[in-house]
């Protein structure tokens, strides 16, 4: 890893505001996840023999799972490991492509769009889609001038989740966000700080289900205050992901996104192109890792530490000794 300005010790997680809102910008609120490890990656004296790499990304329990995966897989071939967890992609992004952070798992599409709006303007055509093979063309083409290489994409995704009440889906008759945008009714939404301007978010809501939304509250993705703001009133609707495992328990369920509205955001990881030339065993361990990883396979991992309150470094270690990519 280069030089970089984003100083933070190992395994730090900053404070969360939020992560994307649109397109699986998934915040999960740190307060309810168990505190991470800093363990995996820390060695005493010099070096491990495969060099030092710098693992980044958003600070929500997804993410800080995913990002202790890879740093297993690294630190088990020989590579000292240093995680930074930090608010969002537009801090993170910049220091991948800089070289500060070497590698980042993210969301296929979500990504993507996110170098389409920085490379032609708020205003661009959506280039990624539902097909994660065309998501991942459009991402390597956008990614490439960057210094970015863009590995191979997992089966398991994670997508933008709406959800209300039980109780006000069954009194409504609701299973669809389209039952939604015909019941007609004022819509206060708690979702992330960027949701206004994310197009899988309140401007896709209302022009793919023409939701009246009266309100983002800005609350976070998936995050604690925004699911008590559904459960409470102060809100009808409510954002999170596909592989939030602990919306049940809370009496809340997923609108069916009948209309398609959301794009392949499949996990993948991306990872600076000068590292990778230093080191390029980094792209068979973790093209192994997106290999093993299911949509539920994720969602369990989920729970585990949302729901049983166990270390994102225990579950990482615990998947990957089962599926044979660690100890072996």
């Amino acid at each position: 890893m280069r030089t970089s300005g984003l100083v933070v010790s190992i395994g730090a997680v900053l404070a969360l505001t939020a992560c994307g809102g649109d397109d699986a910008f998934n915040d999960e609120d740190p307060g309810s996840t168990p505190e991470p490890s800093s363990s995996e990656g820390e060695t005493e004296g010099s070096a491990a023999p495969g060099g030092e790499l710098t693992i980044g990304g958003a600070a929500f329990t997804e993410m800080l799972i995913m990002q202790r995966i890879y740093a297993a897989v690294l630190t088990d071939a020989g590579y000292t490991v240093e995680i930074i967890s930090v608010e969002n992609r537009e801090t993170y992004a910049p220091e991948l492509e800089s070289g500060g952070l070497d590698i980042v798992p993210d969301y296929a599409a979500t990504f993507t769009e996110y170098l389409n709006v920085e490379d032609n303007g708020p205003d661009a055509e959506l280039i990624a889609n539902g097909a994660i093979g065309e998501t991942l063309r459009a991402f390597r083409a956008l990614a490439e001038p960057r210094g970015l290489v863009v590995l191979d994409a997992a089966d398991a995704a994670n997508q933008n989740a709406f959800f209300v009440t039980e109780a006000f889906a069954t009194e409504n008759g609701l299973a669809t966000l389209s039952d939604l945008g015909a019941l007609g009714q004022p819509i206060v939404l708690a979702a992330t700080v960027e949701c206004p301007e994310r197009p899988f978010c309140e401007p896709g809501l209302e022009e793919t289900y023409g939701l009246d939304i009266t309100e983002v509250i800005p609350l976070g993705y998936g995050s604690l205050e925004t699911k008590q703001a559904v459960t409470s009133g102060e809100a009808q609707l409510g954002l999170s992901g596909t592989t939030d495992a602990t919306l049940a328990a809370e009496g809340l369920v997923v609108l069916d996104d009948d209309a398609d509205l959301q794009l392949a955001d499949n996990l993948t990881p991306v990872v600076n192109t000068e590292t990778l030339a230093e080191h390029p065993d980094i792209e068979e361990l973790l093209n192994a890792v997106s290999g093993a990883l299911t949509t539920e396979i994720l969602a369990d991992l989920n729970q585990r530490v949302d729901v049983d309150r166990e270390l994102p470094a225990d579950v990482a270690a615990a998947f990957l000794e089962e599926a044979g990519l660690i100890g072996g």
